[in-house]
């Protein structure tokens, strides 16, 4: 008998901002922060337009239109 290696992908389910940190809940229950200031676009933009995400990919990544910035879940993850 042998197991098949099954990789799951870490999805996003939620999205939320202090003043200074982007923070992500994987649907795992994983909590990710990370620095506004690695995403100059987020950091600059006013907290309404923080506010209009949509997932993308089932989850895989986050779209911000109004800014024109996407982030993939598995690039938080990464080490920096």
């Amino acid at each position: 008998m042998s197991a098949l290696a099954v990789k799951l992908e870490p999805l996003a389910v939620e999205v939320t901002f202090t003043d200074s940190m982007l923070r992500v809940v994987l649907a795992d229950g994983r909590k990710v922060s990370s620095p506004l200031a690695w995403f100059p676009q987020l950091l600059n933009a006013t907290p309404e337009q923080r506010r209009k995400w949509r997932l993308i990919g089932g989850g895989v990544g986050i779209h911000w239109e109004t800014v024109d910035e996407d982030i993939s879940v598995e690039s938080l993850l990464a080490v920096k």
